[in-house]
């Protein structure tokens, strides 16, 4: 994996970001043919990760941000 071709990690959508981590932990547990490979591999899933916790923590926080609103319609 070359970082020219890589996606930056911060313009990914959450799908982009899960299914290229799905391809990232496959490839690691095949295992890498060079430690130089397995560690680009980790770095590059360690950010993916990140990523999604991002999504799913602006997600969370725009469900709980619309509670209130729903608990006073109800």
């Amino acid at each position: 994996m070359t970082s020219e071709g890589a996606a930056d990690v911060s313009s990914l959508t959450f799908e982009q970001a899960r299914d290229e981590l799905v391809r990232v932990v496959a490839e690691l547990e095949q295992g890498a043919p060079t430690l130089e490979e397995s560690l680009l591999l980790w770095t590059r899933g360690e950010a993916l990760a990140a990523r999604c916790e991002e999504w799913l923590r602006g997600a969370k926080r725009r469900l709980d941000e619309s509670r209130p609103a729903a608990d006073a319609v109800s």
